[in-house]
């Protein structure tokens, strides 16, 4: 029972505000002594923004400062922008963690593929099963989406329940597993529900998401129809969609051939569960070549059109294995992520002009996408009656036109929350009342900096102005000693009235130098500091943008 002082917030560390990077806290109990638990601990792609940097995860210096009071993390499904960043973050954290066979399956073969990742205790949870996490009792519902296992989450407490969605979407032909769990969430919705958090994915979107069954009708249409060889590019964890693709095979006699490190790894755990039951070992690489091309269809990696992906070293002509010949068909069953676009129509180009034929979700129903469109989200609403709404995993559009959605729906109290928020959920009035820190992390190499730190802004500058680096030695008398050492990198050869730009360096360098007092000569940081400006200004006046200049002064 609630002892009367007690409060219920809620507030996300990522997701709200993006898609990606998803971690949401709920916390309960009287100030001082609130208990917290963890939903989801993803990571986010980093765009060309940021380079150098893979992965970018939230900052969660807030809750390891009270990981004492960390009761449990929960995960909704095993997508990486839900899962990624457990092997890194977990040892900061040490708590117990509560997903689904699938899930738990899939972060045991990603921490043996990862040397050094730690062993993270799991308890598995059933969908449909309720597990109580004290003060919590949390309700795994199940619910469609496009990876096996994914979860709604009642989360119960004295104050009330929140239904946290997760990833969803209503599709009566999954595919494979369950579909969503609609007669348990109206019971759900009858029980009372005191908030709900939701995926904003699609919401600029009418109607409802095409089904899974409608893709594999497609799949197996084209694939019986095509003359050559076949190449499906999917979500490497669309374990539906690689059944699909697979079945497919098997009614046009093909054989199905892997491409890529991430297929494999999720291939085989879901053959450990059982969702690839009936469907024939999957060829390696090895057989590629020996396959007639009527016989044959190759599932790929790299649908977002990463460079070093199966699919793209294929279009480059660069794959050790796997090359296509005009009459080809390469099909994208997939949907480009906003930002990947440049890179998927550059591979898509590469296999148009090679005479291979290209189908995508533009030109055939080849894809549909695991979250859902308004009308989906319409019935979400009628099923569970929320008395408060919290637009979630989505950028700014989509959580506007979510927060005027639900107000639409009758929603009385639709709070608008971005990371790093503090939301009242009970008892009163609900609203933001504080900001708990907040951020991003980027994973550079082995080590973790700030999104915003000098190390990663300056990268950047690098890959756009280039850098001009200067070593020159000085005397005791104030005369430079033997010739400066010059290095530029990533700036052209030569300006565009056809000047040497080596030669612009080298005379603003020696003319600063020569014109410093001899006094100042022998000051290293004023050399270093006159000779960094005047070089900068220099190769700004002649090509337009400004270097970075480092400029070390040795006395000697």
């Amino acid at each position: 029972m609630n002892e009367g002082n007690d409060e219920l917030v809620f507030a996300p560390l990522g997701g709200l505000g993006e898609i990606g990077m998803n971690l949401a806290l709920y916390g309960y109990g009287r100030k001082g002594r609130v208990k917290w638990l963890m939903v989801d601990c993803g990571v986010a792609f980093a765009g060309p923004d940021l380079a150098g940097i893979d992965l970018i995860m939230p900052d969660i210096s807030f809750i390891e400062k009270l990981r004492q009071d960390l009761v449990g993390l929960v995960i909704t499904h095993a997508h990486e922008d839900h899962i990624g960043a457990i092997a890194d973050l977990w040892p900061r954290l040490g708590c117990k963690l509560y997903a689904t066979r699938f899930a738990a399956e899939l972060l045991h073969a990603k921490r043996l593929a990862e040397p050094g990742a730690p062993e993270v205790p799991i308890e598995i949870v059933a969908q449909g099963a309720t597990v109580s996490i004290d003060p919590f009792r949390v309700e795994f519902v199940a619910v469609a989406h496009s990876i096996p296992e994914s979860c709604a989450l009642a989360i119960r407490t004295p104050l009330g329940a929140i239904l946290h969605s997760g990833d969803w979407k209503i599709d009566a032909e999954p595919g494979l597993g369950k579909p969503t769990d609609a007669k348990r969430l109206k019971e759900i919705g009858d029980e009372g529900v005191l908030a709900l958090i939701s995926d904003s994915t699609n919401i600029l979107r009418e109607g409802i998401s095409p089904s899974e069954g409608d893709v594999a009708k497609t799949l197996r249409e084209i694939i019986a129809k095509a003359p050559g060889r076949v190449v499906v590019t999917t979500f490497a964890s669309n374990v539906a969609r690689i059944r699909a693709v697979a079945e497919a095979a098997m009614a046009a006699q093909r054989n199905v051939v892997l491409a890529g490190r991430a297929m494999e790894r999720i291939v085989a755990v879901a053959r450990e569960c059982g969702y690839l039951d009936g469907v024939p070992d999957f060829f390696s690489l090895d057989a590629f070549p020996h396959s007639p091309p009527d016989k044959l269809v190759l599932l790929a990696t790299g649908s977002q059109g990463e460079s070093r992906a199966a699919i793209a070293r294929i279009s480059e002509g660069e794959h050790p294995v796997v090359t296509l010949n005009p009459g080809d068909q390469v099909i994208f069953s997939s949907r480009t992520i906003p930002g990947n676009e440049r890179d998927v129509g550059r591979i898509i180009n590469n296999f148009i002009r090679a005479g291979v034929s290209v189908i995508t979700d533009r030109t055939a129903l080849v894809h549909a996408s695991g979250h859902p469109r308004r009308g989906e989200v319409v019935q979400l609403y009628g099923w569970t009656r929320p008395q408060i709404a919290i637009p979630a995993h989505g950028e700014e559009i989509h959580l506007a036109e979510h927060a005027a959605f639900a107000e639409k729906q009758g929603v009385e109290h639709v709070i608008r929350a971005r990371n790093g928020d503090i939301v009242l959920l009970a008892p009163g009035r609900p609203g933001i009342v504080g900001e708990a820190p907040h951020g991003r992390l980027c994973k550079d190499g082995n080590t973790f900096v700030a999104a915003g730190d000098e190390a990663v802004r300056t990268r950047q500058k690098l890959a756009v102005s280039g850098i001009v680096t200067i070593a020159l030695a000085v005397t005791a008398k104030g005369d430079l000693a033997g010739v400066p050492d010059v290095v530029t990198a990533g700036m052209p050869a030569r300006t565009k009235d056809g000047a040497a730009m080596d030669a612009i360096v080298d005379e603003a360098l020696f003319q600063t130098f020569d014109h410093l007092p001899r006094q100042k000569r022998r000051d290293a940081d004023v050399v270093s500091t006159a000779v960094e400006k005047a070089v900068r200004n220099a190769v700004a006046a002649a090509w337009g943008k400004r270097p970075t200049v480092h400029v070390l002064v040795v006395e000697v």
